[in-house]
């Protein structure tokens, strides 16, 4: 089979389409036939060597698809042969087939196609967690989502309304995404790229929340967002570190912590997979509901025929991304 190979960390221009041999599942696992893989921020830091996790090398980038099982383990005897799932992964997707544990591997309901189903899988399960557990997000509750024109970001909105949230306010520094964020169901936008951050991001958010402030802010940038966004969270407030797209990793002062009385905290998906497959699952099925009843709507932006992955990789890294990159087959019909 094909596959994109990462042979060295660094420039992501630097992995090779390859031929490699055709997984085998073990006992408990499944093989699934790759009919769209979704491309991430995080397979970028992966294949520089900047992400949390170094896979050994060679490896093979990617952290989510859906297909069909082409092969089934011994005593995996709940999905059969055809069967279309979702896969989560710690890497190995960007590949015409990838072997995981069988807990990885979510059943696909039908109306669901092989694009919007790997759509939902890294982005939505990651902001789902934020709000469901990490949160605690309660109904009516206000929301800001920092970075809302990216993957989380809009997943983060669309999720946010389907579990009942009240005012739901998008931050990017772009406004060529403002109907991104809109469409995705935002209330406002708030410009993340102001002059004097610090204050006129609480200034927008308190006129916006009658001066109480924001309940809970998704932040998948850190950066030079993070402090100004913290200053904009009520009384009791939380705020979710779920990555640092902007780069700088930023600190918060737990003296200031202490006197406003909000909580920082952090979200690793991946941990999520691993230590709560079940809930996983869980998960999965509920975004898949949602998507059914029209709640939440993936929005795919393009899909690029695997050998050009880094095509696709490109159009992330500069931002230009609008709606989920995915990679398929080079035989499918891709669009731009």
């Amino acid at each position: 089979m094909k596959a994109v190979l990462v042979r060295r960390f660094g420039p992501f221009g630097d992995a090779r389409l390859e031929e490699v041999d055709d997984p085998a599942p073990g006992v408990g696992e499944v093989v699934v036939a790759v009919e769209a893989a979704e491309v991430n921020f995080p397979d970028i830091l992966m294949m520089e060597g900047k992400y949390q996790i170094k896979p050994a090398l060679p490896f093979v980038p990617g952290k989510g698809v859906a297909g069909r099982v082409v092969a089934l383990g011994e005593g995996v005897d709940d999905l059969a042969l055809g069967q279309r799932v979702a896969v989560q992964l710690e890497h190995g997707g960007f590949a015409e087939r990838v072997r995981a544990p069988r807990a990885w591997c979510y059943p696909v309901p039908d109306g669901i196609d092989a694009a919007t189903a790997a759509a939902s899988v890294l982005t939505y399960q990651t902001a789902w967690f934020a709000f469901a557990d990490r949160a605690a997000l309660k109904a009516g509750e206000s929301v800001l989502v920092l970075g809302a024109g990216g993957g989380v970001g809009v997943a983060a909105i669309q999720l946010a309304k389907a579990m009942g949230a009240g005012l739901v306010i998008a931050g990017t520094r772009s406004t060529a995404k403002a109907d991104v964020v809109l469409r995705a169901g935002a209330d406002h936008v708030v410009d993340l790229a102001a002059p004097d951050l610090r204050e006129s991001l609480r200034a927008r958010i308190h006129a916006l929340t009658d001066g109480r402030g924001v309940d809970v802010i998704i932040d998948p940038v850190g950066g030079t967002a993070f402090e100004p966004a913290l200053r904009a969270l009520a009384w009791r407030g939380r705020l979710v570190v779920i990555g640092f797209a902007g780069g700088e990793i930023p600190v918060a002062r737990a003296n200031y912590l202490l006197v406003r009385n909000i909580a920082v905290m952090g979200l690793q998906g991946s941990d999520y997979r691993d230590r709560w497959p079940a809930e996983c699952a869980q998960a999965q099925a509920r975004i898949f509901e949602f998507i059914r009843s029209g709640a939440i709507t993936p929005e795919v932006g393009a899909r690029y025929p695997l050998g050009r992955f880094a095509d696709a990789l490109a159009v992330l890294a500069a931002g230009e991304a609008r709606g989920k990159l995915l990679l398929v087959p080079d035989t499918a019909e891709t669009v731009r």
